[in-house]
C-alpha cells in the first residue's frame, strides 16, 4: 500500500515592524544627539576639574638613583621651573627632558605615584675622558666623554682633580677613541706609563702622548690592528732603552716591518718582529 506524504505548510514570515512616523524618528535622533552632547560635556568638565583640582596638586618629588654629582639644589634650579601641571595633566616626556637638561644627568625616568607625587630615577654620567673636537662647530671646546663614549657638557671644575686623558678627534668618533684607549692603556700601564692624550687625525692616523713627554705615532688601522702594533712595540722597546740607557722620547710605528725610535741623544731603527735584535744606530748631536 502506498504511503501518502503529508504536506506541511511553511510557517508564516513575521510581520515587518511598523515604521515610525517621521516626526517621531526625528525626535529620537535629536534626543540621542542631546544625550551624547551632555555626556561629552560632562566628561570634558570632569577632565577640566581633574586638571585644576587642588587635591591633585603635585606635592612631592621622589629622587632615586646613585647621585654623586647632581645635588638637590641643582635639580631644583634647573628642572623644577620646567614642570607644569598637576598629577593628571603633567607631561611626563617634558618632565623627563627637564631633568635630563640638568648637568651630569644622563637619563631620567619619571612616573606618577598616586595621588600627588612624582618618582624620578636619575642615571648620572661617569666621566672617563676630556674631549676636544678637531673639526666642526665644536672645535676648540673642551667637553667630557662618559663610559658609553657619549660626549656631554658639564662643569669641568668638577673633574679638575681627576687625571682624565684628553681625546682629540673628529666629531662622532669619541666612542671609537674610548674603545681604543681602554685597550691600549693597560698595555702602557704594564710599562709604568699612562696615556695623557690620544689623537685621531682626519685621515685616521692615531697618536698617543704619554706622561713624561713621550710621543707614539701609531699610524692607521682598526682597533685590532692598532692594538697589535702597539703591543708588539711594547714587547721589544724595553730592550732598546736598556741597551742605550737613555729615556724614550718618540716612537714611530708606521713602518711596515719595524719602528723608529728617538731616545735622548740616540736615534735607532729596529725590526719589530725580531725581539732583541739590533738595528742601524746613529747618534745625534
Amino acid at each position: 500500500m502506498a504511503r501518502l506524504n503529508r504536506l506541511r505548510t511553511p510557517p508564516a514570515a513575521p510581520a515587518a515592524p511598523a515604521r515610525l512616523p517621521r516626526d517621531v524618528r526625528l525626535m529620537n535622533a535629536v534626543f540621542a544627539l542631546v544625550v551624547t552632547g551632555v555626556v561629552g560635556a560632562a566628561g570634558a568638565a570632569g577632565v577640566l576639574w581633574l586638571t585644576r583640582a587642588p587635591t591633585f596638586t603635585l606635592r612631592a618629588i621622589e629622587v632615586q638613583g646613585t647621585l654623586t654629582r647632581s645635588q638637590l639644589p641643582t635639580l631644583r634650579t634647573h628642572a623644577l621651573p620646567e614642570l607644569a601641571g598637576n598629577f593628571f595633566s603633567i607631561d611626563l616626556a617634558e618632565a623627563q627632558r627637564a631633568f635630563e637638561s640638568v648637568p651630569w644627568v644622563r637619563r631620567a625616568v619619571v612616573r606618577r605615584i598616586w595621588p600627588d607625587k612624582l618618582s624620578v630615577h636619575l642615571e648620572e654620567h661617569e666621566a672617563l675622558a676630556l674631549w676636544e673636537a678637531s673639526e666642526g662647530d665644536q672645535t676648540g671646546m673642551t667637553r667630557l666623554v662618559n663610559t658609553f663614549g657619549e660626549v656631554f657638557d658639564a662643569n669641568l671644575g668638577d673633574v679638575e682633580d681627576e687625571a682624565l686623558p684628553l681625546f682629540t678627534g673628529p666629531e662622532g668618533r669619541a666612542a671609537e677613541m674610548l674603545a681604543l684607549w681602554k685597550r691600549l692603556q693597560p698595555a702602557f700601564a704594564g710599562q709604568g706609563k699612562r696615556i695623557e692624550r690620544l689623537t685621531l687625525s682626519g685621515r685616521g692616523s692615531w697618536r698617543a702622548e704619554l706622561d713624561k713627554g713621550i710621543v707614539i705615532d701609531i699610524g692607521r688601522g682598526n682597533e685590532a690592528e692598532v692594538a697589535e702594533r702597539t703591543e708588539r712595540f711594547l714587547r721589544t722597546v724595553g730592550q732598546m732603552t736598556a741597551r742605550y740607557r737613555q729615556p724614550l722620547l718618540h716612537a714611530d710605528l708606521r713602518h711596515v716591518d719595524g719602528y723608529a725610535l728617538r731616545l735622548r741623544g740616540v736615534s735607532t731603527t729596529t725590526p719589530a718582529s725580531a725581539a732583541g735584535s739590533a738595528g742601524a744606530v746613529s747618534r745625534t748631536n
